[in-house]
């Protein structure tokens, strides 16, 4: 790197530090709500953490089989608690991380369906993570009135500055680990909670397969997940805000960015001298070591 290319790059890192910080101080804060709500089960037991990615279906079942849930604790996320095996796994902890549970959507009859059986089922103590940024101001706690589930919120504002200060963002519960999909914020959750040892089920990543482009030049996919009773057909990919189709381009730099978060956890987690372990079989992930089934 030339001298004026370094020049140019601590100018930029410092303005998108400095802007991180503004943001933050404006639209969120700085309490490290994870830290302070604590763990809800034992960090030395080590951490499973359930995606819903279709090889999820014939993993769960071994994982039932073993009683895995009786020496680990286990996170879970999005409609897992619909599962008729959600109360035999009984996760201390739960994640959701999409707008689509705190703003009004197309899904929105699934999402009360969860939260109904979210405040039926639970009869142990869990910790449910959500973020901090809510615009419209949903009630977590008028949904979930449930006093065993202990609603703890997580910042999302991404961190793009001096990577020096990025892994000491995060052990403060800043900077966000909100790369794109929920198992990352589990994971950084896992993190942060003391846990170092971490297993990933269910986190297929596929995200490229079947991709297309119908005749009306929207970019489609078939989106699968462990509970579909039925392959499903290829679908227009919407953005969450606005709500229109992706690009190509834009579609492809995301999954770009997600997979270089999956990077950045690896590197933090090495840092901290923790271990996570990719067991899904299929994974397209590369950035973890791979342990066999």
């Amino acid at each position: 790197m030339t001298a004026s290319e370094k020049i140019i790059a601590f100018i930029r890192n410092t303005f998108d530090t400095a802007l991180y910080f503004a943001v933050m101080a404006v639209k969120e804060n700085f309490r490290n709500y994870i830290r302070r709500a604590g763990p809800a089960g034992d960090p030395a037991r080590g951490m499973v953490i359930l995606g819903n990615g279709p090889s999820l279906a014939g993993d769960l079942p071994r994982l039932v089989e073993r009683r895995e849930y009786a020496s680990k604790d286990f996170m879970a996320v999005n409609y897992f608690a619909l599962d008729e095996r959600f109360t035999t796994v009984r996760p201390a902890y739960y994640v959701l991380s999409d707008p689509m549970f705190f703003r009004d959507s197309a899904y929105r009859d699934r999402v009360a369906e969860l939260y109904r059986a979210l405040n039926e089922k639970v009869a142990w103590p869990m910790n449910l993570y959500v973020q901090y940024y809510n615009p419209e101001r949903f009630d977590y706690r008028a949904a979930l009135p449930n006093p065993n589930i202990r609603i703890v919120r997580f910042h999302s504002q991404m961190y793009s500055g001096f990577r020096c200060l990025e892994f000491r963002l995060f052990g403060r519960g800043l900077g966000s680990a909100n790369f794109g999909t929920v198992v990352q914020v589990g994971e950084y959750v896992a993190l942060l909670l003391g846990y170092r040892s971490i297993e990933l089920y269910g986190v297929d990543h596929t995200l490229l397969d079947g991709l297309c482009v119908d005749d009306g030049n929207r970019l489609c996919r078939a989106d699968r997940h462990y509970y579909d009773a039925e392959p499903r057909a290829p679908q227009p990919v919407y953005m969450k805000v606005p709500h229109v189709p992706y690009t190509m381009s834009v579609y492809l730099a995301e999954v770009a960015e997600l997979f270089r978060g999956h990077e950045v956890l690896r590197d933090y987690a090495a840092w901290l001298g923790a271990r996570i372990v990719n067991r899904t079989r299929g994974s397209m992930i590369d950035a973890y070591e791979r342990g066999a089934e």
